[in-house]
């Protein structure tokens, strides 16, 4: 994001021109009565060999720190690893000590490398199970069949979708050294593990975009050729198959991309006209359409669902402010809605469209901020925290992903990437010793 706002600033100046990931501790809401959780198991049938074991109590881990995550709604109580099958549930007892759902996991040995499973939730109150599932689990999907059960619980409970099956894009300039900084793009799960490179340009890749089926990235990308006419280029990258194709290479800026809802076009920045401007881009044909017109630079949009509103950064008052606009014509309905901080960065919508986040420069730092979409309701939700930037809110508007930086000393200092609520209860770290980790992007 500094490259962007240093970027800015030229445009402005001159106007022609961890894998260990996050395990979460719940301790409990003082505002609320927490629904509490009881884990039972794994309950192991038969014997199992060392790795057999290692996956049953990982297992076990993933769903207890799922569950975690969501610390205003549940209470996580952990239980104890049985040997034998399920028997029935002691609704009664479990009642008496106030335990409102039970989660438990049968397990037994298929093969050298494979897991039978049987998967039950209960609902205590109501003396019944709401959710069961089985089947088999192995090292290779443990972790997304993990995820998919805790969701389908979840979402008994709720009626809602969890965070548990998304990702987070983010940027690392791990493996790299002063002499010769690379930064490539990477995918996480939400919680920090499972870490995947990308890309392997051996440059400097900004401004990643996830599509809405989860199929296909965008990304902008400065080549490691030292020249005067180097370019901001902008790709795209299939998913299922690991390719990147280049979008655009006009002159100037091919940045801030992010697709629109339905995935055919982006909303993208160009500056090949001489001023940063931003478009909409047919996927299919390239044309472009012109949202923004003005002297000063419009740079980095995010769009609401519906594709009736967009959120973007713009110099107009003088300095880098959020603005809001109907991308659907040029310059339509072009509203200030930030006036908090000497300037502004990345506006990013949460998925009801109603709120946005955004990065604010005040005290000398870095600081996230939320605001409704009408530009009523702002609240800090980053103080004395190191620097804070670039939110993203998660698949289900409960939560929030932003790069922050710790000073480590006089010459150094490190970037990572941390989870908030949408209220600014920090939950924790979720990349650690893989280098300086920016821009996070959640899936929707």
């Amino acid at each position: 994001m500094k490259l962007l706002l240093i970027i800015f600033s030229l445009f402005y100046s001159l106007v022609s021109f961890g894998q260990e990931g996050l395990t979460v501790v719940a301790v409990g809401d003082a505002t609320r009565e927490l629904d509490k959780i009881y884990f039972d198991g794994p309950y192991v049938k038969g014997p199992m060999n060392n790795a057999q074991v290692k996956m049953a109590e990982e297992l076990m881990e993933l769903f207890r720190n799922d569950f975690a995550f969501y610390k205003k709604s549940f209470s996580v109580e952990k239980g104890q690893a049985q040997r034998g099958s399920m028997s029935g549930v002691k609704y009664q007892r479990l009642r008496s000590q106030g335990i409102q759902f039970l989660l438990r996991i049968e397990l037994e040995a298929k093969g050298q490398a494979e897991l039978n499973y049987w998967f039950e939730f209960h609902r205590i109150p109501g003396e019944e199970m709401i959710y069961s599932n089985s089947g088999i689990v192995s090292s290779t999907n443990l972790r997304d069949v993990g995820h998919s059960l805790a969701d389908s619980a979840y979402s008994k409970v709720t009626g809602k979708e969890s965070i548990f099956g998304s990702k987070i894009l983010f940027v690392s300039d791990v493996g790299s050294n002063r002499s010769n900084i690379v930064k490539e793009l990477y995918m996480m799960d939400f919680d920090g593990r499972r870490r995947k490179k990308l890309t392997r340009h051996g440059g400097t890749v900004i401004s990643p975009a996830l599509s809405f089926d989860r199929k296909k990235v965008v990304y902008s990308l400065i080549r490691s050729e030292r020249s005067k006419t180097r370019n901001v280029n902008l790709y795209m990258m299939d998913l299922t198959t690991g390719k990147s194709s280049l979008l655009s290479s006009r002159q100037g800026l091919n940045s801030g991309a992010v697709f629109m809802p339905g995935d055919k076009e982006i909303l993208l920045t160009l500056s090949h006209t001489g001023n940063a401007e931003i478009y909409i881009m047919n996927l299919e044909n390239k044309e472009l359409k012109k949202v923004t017109k003005h002297f000063s630079p419009d740079v980095d949009p995010s769009i609401r669902v519906d594709g009736t509103l967009m959120t973007f950064l713009s110099g107009r008052s003088g300095t880098a402010m959020i603005y809001t606009a109907d991308p659907r014509d040029v310059e339509k309905d072009v509203k200030r809605i930030s006036f908090v901080g000497k300037f502004n960065a990345t506006p990013r919508f949460n998925p009801a469209g109603t709120e946005i986040a955004f990065s604010s420069w005040l005290d000398e730092r870095f600081d996230i901020f939320r605001i409704n979409s009408d530009g009523t309701g702002l609240s800090r939700l980053t103080k004395d925290f190191g620097s804070n930037e670039d939110p993203t809110y998660s698949n289900d508007g409960q939560f929030i992903a932003f790069s922050s930086q710790r000073v480590l000393s006089r010459t150094k200092a490190i970037q990572n990437i941390y989870i908030m609520d949408k209220d600014g209860e920090i939950i924790g770290q979720i990349s650690k010793d893989f280098g300086n980790c920016i821009t996070p992007r959640w899936s929707k």
